[in-house]
């Protein structure tokens, strides 16, 4: 059977068409790109991103009574990064175990980045706390603030990203000293977390968990309900993922979110 040819000029008129609609969908990614790195840079920009909740700058619970104040990698005095030096070590050292010095290292360059925020838990101390606490605890209040008689008693570090094209507000680090663990502030400070990647529009919270800590996967999963991401090792690959330490999680606030971290769609 004869094919039926196409007219040259129809012919030219289809390949228009064609570019015509690959330039517009060009267009239309890199729009949606340059949308997406604005979100973050003004996300990121943001000095103070607790002045939006006022009510969540205090904590009272459980006999544990903080305030907590923001600041920001590239300006932190030299007495709060040998606070977060020894902070990490004494919680994380155990948990990383061989990989300690070399994950260390890391994270002393991943704390002053321009990029990374931090929220700063302070503790009012009383004339009892003074008398009774420990040298790691008298160590520690030489990080207090100039004029200020609160301790530093924890923080958190994270930072607005893109992860697989999706903003979201990832935490690197929440820490806090054990002798006031277990009083409901984690709990509070991730809630707090979340409102923030809302308020700036982030598509999701992404973290990462070592896997020998279970007591934060529970907390995390059970309590908090995060799941574990789609780009995370273990579900990347299956057959080398079981091989590393960490996994990552995720809780999404929307349905590209859910669909890209999450593959729920």
């Amino acid at each position: 059977m004869e094919s039926k040819k196409v007219p040259l000029r129809h012919r030219s008129d289809q390949n228009n068409g064609t570019g015509r609609e690959k330039r517009l969908k060009r267009k239309e990614i890199l729009e949606k790109k340059k949308s997406k790195d604005e979100l973050i840079k003004a996300a990121s920009s943001d000095g103070y991103p607790l002045a939006a909740f006022p009510a969540s700058r205090h904590y009272n619970g459980n006999g544990l009574s903080v305030c907590l104040e923001s600041g920001s990698g590239d300006k932190l005095s030299s007495p709060v990064k040998q606070y977060i030096q020894n902070l990490l070590k004494a919680n994380m050292e155990g948990q990383y175990g061989s990989e300690w010095p070399a994950e260390e290292k890391v994270k002393r360059r991943e704390m002053v980045a321009p990029e990374a925020r931090y929220i700063f838990i302070y503790e009012a101390l009383s004339a009892s706390s003074i008398e009774t606490s420990t040298t790691f605890e008298s160590e520690r209040r030489l990080t207090d603030c100039v004029g200020c008689k609160r301790p530093l008693v924890g923080f958190v570090h994270y930072r607005f990203t893109l992860e697989e094209e999706v903003p979201v507000l990832y935490l690197y680090e929440i820490q806090l000293e054990s002798r006031i663990q277990g009083k409901g502030l984690g709990e509070f400070l991730m809630q707090l977390i979340e409102l923030i990647a809302c308020k700036k529009r982030m598509g999701a919270v992404v973290l990462t968990v070592q896997k020998a800590n279970l007591l934060a996967m529970n907390f995390y999963i059970s309590k908090l309900r995060y799941v574990i991401s789609s780009i995370s090792p273990s579900r990347v690959n299956t057959l080398t993922g079981d091989e590393m330490t960490y996994e990552i999680l995720c809780k999404g606030f929307d349905d590209e979110a859910k669909a890209i971290l999450e593959e729920i769609g």
